[in-house]
């Protein structure tokens, strides 16, 4: 997935895609009785339950939409991805090949090399192929390497290929902060000092620090806008110029006056693209809705909200809550990782792209389906010594 989003960075809905036919016709294959086994059970869970829940009133918003066909293409590239990933979550751990590990490396190394050598070489691979020359154009392959980076690296050092994974991760970080990408950045940033935390301090503040932040992304963001406008000093718009720092404030606050105008439903599911068109924009001061017409408020939080109103931030923030109940019970190397995953994503989330997109929800699936895999994976043992007697264990 690294190296195609680097060729191009629409492509990983195809490749969790096909990843999950595979996985799914192998499993079929091997016993397709034990595929409803994996598939039904998590579902009929707590968090199962409360994404189902979040689902049905995504699906119910479409009954008040003002843009039908709009909410529907939303949710055509959502829903199709979303379930692609969930196939690989639940079928691929386990069943994936131990030279997979090392071969998804070797494509972290040359997406990190692809990104970096392009940016500095004036895009070259871009304009062989006919495809927008533009710097940003790496930000998504960024984003991806962002989130998958860290799980895949486990998975490594759990093979007991341990300069691998870390070589995985240099060449990461090194696409990453060589892209002009400043949410891949500050995901990385937010990822590694989780990572540091959560191998520092007892496990269950680390969940507590994560669940205290996820709930507060929730809770603050229609307010967002309005905090930054007020606290964030003139000397940090200076430094996030390339940023466009202050105009994402204003996008925020324009999103936060349209949630208060309207905060019990929302304006639909998918709608953001055509916000400023919606009902409740047309109450708000011609000033606050110009910006409401850039696409997507730049927060998934806030997008939650705008689209969703109150009932979809509450099902978010149960979902998010019921999310590290598992993360608290795993391993310490598994939970670190878990959790900086989390805190990478959120931080993204908080600053980046269209909540909906597919290329994203397929980098999170591919991320979480590497760190379930590492969980079934232990740290390679030492050969043991020849013996007269044959090793009659069953491998």
């Amino acid at each position: 997935m690294p190296l195609a989003m680097a060729l191009a960075n629409r492509s990983s809905p195809l490749v969790v895609a096909i990843a999950a036919v595979l996985f799914l016709a192998g499993r079929c294959v091997e016993d397709a009785g034990a595929v409803p086994r994996r598939l039904v059970p998590p579902l009929a869970r707590p968090i199962g339950l409360a994404a189902l829940a979040f689902l049905a009133w995504c699906a119910l918003t479409l009954a008040w939409t003002p843009f039908p066909a709009l909410s529907l293409r939303m949710a055509g590239e959502f829903l199709p991805t979303l379930v692609a990933a969930y196939l690989l979550v639940r079928l691929a751990p386990g069943r994936i090949p131990a030279f997979a590990a090392p071969l998804a490396a070797a494509m972290v190394v040359l997406a990190g090399l692809t990104i970096a050598v392009g940016l500095a070489t004036g895009l070259p691979l871009q304009r062989a192929l006919g495809q927008r020359v533009a710097e940003f154009v790496y930000n998504r392959p960024a984003l991806t390497l962002a989130v998958v980076a860290g799980p895949l690296a486990l998975a490594l050092w759990r093979q007991g290929r341990r300069v691998l994974a870390l070589v995985a991760l240099a060449f990461a970080a090194l696409g990453i902060l060589r892209s002009v990408s400043g949410a891949a950045a500050m995901g990385l940033i937010a990822g590694g000092a989780m990572f540091a935390l959560a191998r520092l301090v007892p496990g269950r503040l680390a969940v507590g620090v994560a669940g205290l932040s996820l709930g507060l992304a929730v809770a603050l963001a229609p307010v967002e806008g309005d905090l930054l406008d007020r606290f964030m000093p003139e000397a940090a718009h200076e430094r996030l110029v390339h940023s466009s720092s202050r105009a994402r404030v204003a996008i925020a606050r324009s999103f936060g006056a349209a949630v208060a105008a309207d905060p019990w439903v929302g304006a639909g599911f998918g709608t953001s693209a055509r916000f400023a068109e919606t009902p409740v924009a047309q109450r708000l001061d011609p000033e606050m809705r110009t910006l409401l017409a850039v696409g997507h408020p730049h927060n998934a939080f806030l997008q939650v909200w705008a689209e969703l109103g109150v009932v979809g931030a509450v099902l978010v923030a149960a979902v998010s809550m019921l999310m590290l109940a598992p993360v608290a019970g795993s391993d310490s190397a598994e939970r670190a990782t878990a959790l900086a995953l989390i805190a990478a994503a959120a931080a993204i989330a908080l600053v980046e792209h269209n909540t909906w997109a597919a290329w994203w929800t397929a980098g999170l699936g591919a991320a979480i389906t590497w760190l379930r895999d590492a969980g079934h994976r232990t740290a390679q043992a030492p050969l043991p010594r020849p013996s007269a007697a044959p090793d009659r264990t069953p491998s």
